[in-house]
């Protein structure tokens, strides 16, 4: 008698997965990198990896509609004559007109000054929409300087020096031709219709001793009144918080690598840079070791969704959060409605990254006439403040549940860790235990 082993289920390998291995197909079949827009769409330790210990008897809770919890932050107060003052501490992140469409950077205004909080330019220059409909505007200084000129610096509420972003340290950023209209080429000083590669690095500095110099130049251009950011990605945060405050840094902002972008190569969204999480704890650090902790004030951007993001971020010792992407889904970005559209584009909504091509069906991030007519600048702006309402109410929520005042009051005791990885990034205790791996040796 034969005996036959039964049949196996195939089992397919943990690292040529179904997409590494239509990448390789991709790559042998065109030989160019891909490029896509958004950030890592790896898991990485975030946010979700901490809990919220809320108040008992060592602590009482505030009672959610008696008592007051303060969500106004002042951005700027070290050196600047005119500090920011903003009713919450969830700003809008830069987001470049050319990326975005008119109609969309409008909308991202009307949020934002409804909201009480403000937007920022992002490469490429200052529209006038945008300026008209953003109560508090800051302006992003980049290494392209597309579109920078004195009198829109002196417009400006606060200035952004950008060094480096989350989704791309150390890279430049990407706008592919069909993209670069009549205007954006004019605000850009570009020909119509031809690929633009921004640069890498600032052209004319080298170091922070270069960077305190120009630092110094924008306040002198702004008579001092305007606060000067500056924004790094997530990759080495003590060290670039610390030298952006020696360099007279007003802000700075840390970008981590679940942060957006509009494009750049896909292998530098998801090898390069740090998570979110990884990035807060040594910037604080910096901080403190400095003595400018609260003086100095510190935001973070990359992957925040919820009010309980921006509760832990605020609890770690962050003074204020940026979003960029989920601004983008508030106004209609990856909407279902458009599935039909997604479809046809070979993806699907919730998946949709091929921001660079400029064929976004939600008229969002495109320079197409008829496409961005599907964006009601009014209607998006109102599903904006909504959205920035919905995460505040949500982290007023968590405060008070702590028994704080404030959101500002969140602390690191308030906080615990779901794994090893989270509690050793965060420097919060492993749940159950009093260990914080890596603290004192362990």
């Amino acid at each position: 008698m034969t005996y036959r082993n039964p049949p196996t289920t195939p089992r397919k390998s943990a690292t040529f997965d179904d997409y590494t291995l239509s990448e390789i197909r991709r790559a042998a079949a065109t030989g160019i990198y891909d490029i896509r827009g958004g950030g890592a769409k790896r898991k990485l330790p975030h946010f979700d990896d901490l809990l919220v210990l809320g108040a008992s008897i060592s602590r009482y809770p505030l009672e959610g509609y008696r008592e007051r919890c303060d969500t106004s932050v002042v951005l700027g107060s070290r050196y600047a004559k005119k500090p920011i003052e903003l009713k919450i501490p969830i700003t809008i992140a830069g987001m470049s007109f050319g990326s975005l469409s008119g109609p969309a950077k409008e909308a991202l205004g009307r949020g934002a000054t409804l909201a009480g909080t403000s937007t920022t330019t992002g490469d490429g220059g200052m529209t006038e929409e945008e300026r008209g409909h953003s109560k508090v505007l800051v302006y992003q200084y980049l290494p392209s300087r597309y579109g920078m000129n004195p009198r829109d610096l002196r417009r400006a509420d606060a200035i952004e020096v950008v060094v480096g972003q989350g989704a791309k340290p150390g890279g430049g950023g990407m706008l592919l031709g069909q993209k670069i209209s009549d205007r954006v080429a004019e605000m850009r000083t570009l020909p119509k219709g031809i690929d633009q590669r921004s640069a890498s690095r600032h052209p004319d500095w080298t170091g922070p001793d270069d960077l305190e110099i120009k630092i110094l130049e924008l306040r002198e251009i702004t008579d001092w009144e305007k606060p000067i950011y500056v924004k790094v990605g997530g990759a080495r945060p003590y060290y670039d918080t610390a030298l952006a405050v020696k360099s007279g840094a007003d802000v700075v902002v840390i970008d981590g690598m679940q942060g957006g972008t509009a494009a750049t190569q896909e292998v530098f969204i998801e090898n390069v840079g740090q998570p979110t999480l990884a990035c807060i704890r040594p910037a604080v650090q910096a901080l403190q070791d400095l003595g400018m902790h609260r003086k100095v004030q510190l935001i973070v951007s990359g992957g925040i969704r919820n009010g309980a993001d921006v509760a832990k971020a605020l609890a770690l010792g962050v003074d204020a959060v940026s979003i960029g992407t989920a601004a983008l889904v508030a106004l209609g970005d990856n909407d279902p409605r458009w599935e039909a559209d997604y479809n046809e584009l070979g993806t699907t909504a919730g998946a949709y990254d091929d921001w660079h091509e400029g064929r976004d069906p939600a008229g969002i991030t495109t320079q197409d006439p008829e496409l961005m007519q599907r964006v009601d600048p009014i209607a998006a702006g109102r599903r904006l403040a909504n959205y920035l309402k919905v995460m505040t109410l949500e982290a007023q929520t968590i405060a008070r549940a702590c028994g704080k005042n404030s959101l500002h009051n969140l602390e690191p005791e308030d906080l615990v860790a779901l794994t090893i990885e989270a509690a050793a990034m965060a420097g919060v205790p492993l749940a159950g235990t009093n260990w914080i791996p890596g603290k004192n040796g362990f």
